[in-house]
């Protein structure tokens, strides 16, 4: 029996749509829209209606019936943590994406929404995989020198998990059976290690942890961040006009923008496009080339301690994102990692792929659908 598969991805620009039948993908696309009207809206909540419209705009328009459909899968956004894997959306899971329970205004939490939407006239099984909430730390991941303050899981968990169960496909061995660490090299990265399928510790990289990369700060010593934010050091080269920095909010406000957007290769070049840094370091421009092996250290540096983690004993070294696309990138970190075990390098995203995969074993029986409850999956200790 085939199964059709249709795929939803919204992102800040555009809300990408994949279809598949099996594993094969038939057409991939992206729907644009006009940046300065989503900005009109408000919160990305208030997209939903002018996301649906332009997606059936696309669908009647190019003559796609989704009709007999058998899932629609749509990205996961902010709801609450919970463990990785395939759910069938309920109306808890639709409504807490929604709403984006857990903070984060993005338009990934309208993945679900419109999904709901188009079964509504196409029918066929609403599911979610691997959403960036994926929560599956050991214990000893979360705690911190800080009483009260805790590590969270916050990561590229669909493109993580993707990426390594294409490779132990192709390598024809289960990811349930077996120890990785699995990284993902973007413009956000996350640097993370996998324990017979579970995701037991990672970095979480819009908190200020892992590699330097384009656009986030990465790990940082905290007293020199005190002394840079706190006490007027250097404040011209936070990049955001008109800001009071009298306040502790704005000034609160300026370094979380800093940490997720401005810092990284934008803070030391005023660019986050790669190709134009990796241009000047092929160049032989000394503090291009300084910087950018800075970041791929920093990068081999995570991985080592990942092995770390599973005590030396990993499996594979699984790689993918779009940086890969760089030879040197690649070279050093087989340079520096190949010691600990075999590096695989998957450049590009598997977003839809995963997404489809996902809803994929479970129409064909390998799995169950997990429930989303609405409780966070860890929420501290007891004692």
């Amino acid at each position: 029996m085939s199964y059709k598969i249709f795929v939803i991805n919204p992102g800040s620009t555009s809300t990408k749509l994949a279809y598949f039948e099996d594993e094969e993908k038939l057409f991939e696309t992206s729907v644009f829209h006009d940046a300065p009207f989503l900005a009109s809206l408000g919160p990305v909540r208030n997209q939903l209606g002018h996301r649906l419209g332009l997606i059936k705009d696309f669908l009647r328009e190019n003559n796609i019936n989704l009709t007999g459909v058998d899932a629609i899968v749509g990205r996961g956004g902010a709801s609450m943590p919970c463990i990785g894997g395939t759910y069938e959306a309920n109306d808890l899971l639709v409504q807490d994406n929604y709403n984006a329970v857990t903070g984060v205004d993005h338009p990934a939490n309208l993945g679900l929404p419109l999904a709901k939407e188009l079964q509504k006239e196409f029918g066929g099984r609403v599911f979610m995989v691997d959403s960036p909430k994926t929560d599956e730390f050991c214990d000893l991941a979360r705690i911190t020198g800080v009483e009260g303050i805790y590590r969270t899981s916050s990561t590229h968990a669909l493109n993580l998990k993707g990426t390594v169960r294409m490779h132990c496909k192709k390598n024809g061995v289960r990811y349930e059976d077996g120890n990785y660490i699995v990284c993902h090299i973007d413009g956000g990265m996350t640097i993370s290690a996998h324990d017979h399928g579970k995701m037991i510790d990672a970095t979480n990289n819009a908190a200020g942890e892992g590699p330097f990369t384009p656009t986030r700060t990465g790990a940082l010593p905290v007293s020199a961040v005190i002394d840079y934010y706190f006490d007027n050091a250097n404040k011209s080269r936070i990049g955001i006009a008109d800001t009071n920095y009298n306040g502790l909010e704005e000034s609160v406000r300026a370094a979380r923008e800093i940490l997720t957007r401005n810092a990284g290769l934008t803070g030391h070049f005023g660019t986050s496009d790669s190709d134009k840094i990796h241009a000047m370091v092929e160049a032989g421009d000394a503090k291009a080339t300084r910087v950018w092996n800075a970041m791929i250290y920093n990068i081999c540096k995570s991985i080592g301690s990942m092995a770390t983690v599973l005590s030396g004993k990993v499996d594979g070294i699984v790689c993918g994102g779009r940086l890969l696309r760089f030879e040197d990138l690649r070279q050093q970190i087989q340079e520096r990692c190949s010691w600990i075990a075999p590096v695989s390098f998957y450049p590009g995203e598997v977003e839809h792929e995963a997404m489809a995969a996902g809803a994929l074993r479970v129409l064909r029986g390998e799995e169950e659908p997990l429930e989303y409850t609405g409780k966070p999956v860890w929420s501290g200790f007891d004692d």
